[in-house]
């Protein structure tokens, strides 16, 4: 099966720089929903319909994928015709859908061509059953046999009251659908050539044309304001909630939890209201994420606690706990049972087991032992200007406050730096240091 996607539209109302099917629906393009589902029927191509600002698209979707440009927005069956030499030669099926219904789902395309393949059918149309069916064009029919479809616009008063409504997918025998198309016309209100005409002449031909009802009427909510955009993101993200509590995950107000498509979260840990889990997340079982976290393409094993903190492409191992107000940089990996607390920061850095920061401490560039206990104020100092250096920080070390350690250095284990010190030398293992200036009494000053 070849499948083509209408996505040449500006999208008007969208009242943006973009084209429509470029935005983000529940963190994701609305153009890569639809791929990602048609991947489900295992399409040989997926050919896009391009118009407005293409070169939008296809720095979404790679310059590789397959296209053709529709110059003028004519309407959906011109739109279709510029995808026949795509298909002259095809003789497979094809599937038809609209660019700008995120929510369709995986499984509802596979039940939707498995019913076009079971009955035998030469065209099935999805559609839906709307109580206030009004501006979408009705499905006419005799039994199941459909007969036409016609818009909002061409419906006389008693076909308006007809509640089953057109979707915009389909599927045809690829040379049926050429053929037909070389016949619709524009002769209508809108001056537009529509692809549901196919649907007539294709019944006029008495070929087999069928329906396949959704029971889900939402999966086909198109996209075109911001505030329909607003409403699909709602439906995507209840979707992925409501999936992982059934698998076992806590989240304490789902309705304000933002949790995207590829988290994955395990049994028994919970989620408190603001949290924000991004990209290709992993969490393990038993952890507590609280309320103002941030969580981008890391993993977090079991039994941590975070709290409102940000972490980035990070490793956070077993038993570690971080915040409330911590930032993990990208690169960063905490082993188990290390504590990181309110204001420290880490990047490309890695903590050894039990390793305590409680506050206001950047560490950047370094690598520090197990057990090591960093006093509050500590800053590796890994820039100079121009080049990045590194800071190896042995087992069992303390660190005193307002600790300046500037790199490249080395302190060795069970080392004592005393509060206050600007080490530029290496620290020999069981030692202490001390740099600190000469404190000053002048009784009586007066500025």
């Amino acid at each position: 099966m070849k499948a083509i996607i209408m996505a040449a539209g500006k999208g008007t109302r969208m009242k943006s720089d973009l084209p429509k099917v470029v935005h983000l629906a529940h963190s994701k393009p609305m153009i890569v929903r639809i791929i990602d589902a048609l991947n489900a029927l295992n399409t040989e191509e997926n050919v896009l319909i391009l118009g407005h600002k293409k070169e939008k698209v296809l720095e979404v979707l790679g310059p590789d994928v397959s296209y053709v440009v529709q110059e003028e927005q004519l309407g959906t069956g011109h739109a279709v015709k510029q995808a026949v030499p795509k298909l002259e030669n095809y003789q497979g099926d094809v599937l038809i859908i609209n660019g700008d219904i995120p929510l369709i789902r995986k499984e509802t395309l596979i039940d939707f061509y498995n019913e076009y393949k079971k009955e035998n059918a030469d065209a099935i149309i999805l559609s839906a059953v709307f109580e206030n069916p009004f501006s979408y064009g009705r499905v006419l029919k005799d039994g199941n046999k459909v007969l036409k479809i016609v818009e909002e616009k061409e419906a006389n008063e008693e076909q308006k009251k007809i509640k089953e409504i057109n979707a915009g997918v389909y599927i045809f025998k690829s040379q049926d659908l050429v053929k037909a198309l070389a016949q619709i016309n524009n002769n209508n209100e809108k001056g537009e050539y529509y692809i549901t005409d196919v649907i007539e002449i294709l019944s006029n031909e008495n070929k087999k044309v069928i329906s396949y009802s959704l029971e889900d009427s939402m999966e086909i909510q198109g996209v075109n304001s911001k505030v329909e955009l607003a409403l699909v993101s709602k439906v995507l993200r209840e979707r992925k909630n409501t999936a992982l509590m059934e698998e076992g995950v806590i989240l304490i107000d789902p309705a304000n939890t933002y949790i995207e498509d590829e988290v994955k979260i395990g049994r028994d840990t919970t989620i408190y209201p603001n949290v924000t889990l991004q990209g290709n997340t992993e969490i393990g079982e038993n952890c507590e994420i609280l309320s103002g976290t941030r969580i981008i393409d890391s993993k977090v094993y079991d039994n941590v606690r975070i709290e409102s903190s940000v972490i980035e492409e990070s490793i956070v191992e077993n038993g570690v706990t971080i915040g409330p107000y911590a930032h993990l940089r990208p690169k960063s990996h905490l082993k188990e049972n290390v504590h990181i607390g309110n204001f420290v920061e880490t990047k490309k850095s890695t903590l050894e087991k039990g390793v305590k920061a409680g506050h206001l401490t950047y560490l950047g560039d370094a690598h520090v032992g197990e057990k090591t206990n960093i006093g509050a104020g500590t800053i590796t100092c890994n820039y100079d200007g121009k080049n990045k250096f590194k800071t190896e920080i042995g087992k069992e070390v303390f660190i005193g406050s307002d600790t300046m350690l500037v790199a490249p250095v080395s302190i060795g284990d069970n080392s004592l730096i005393g509060a206050g010190s600007v080490i530029t030398k290496d620290v020999p293992s069981d030692s202490l240091s001390v740099e600190r200036s000469k404190q000053i009494i002048k009784e009586g000053w007066k500025k």
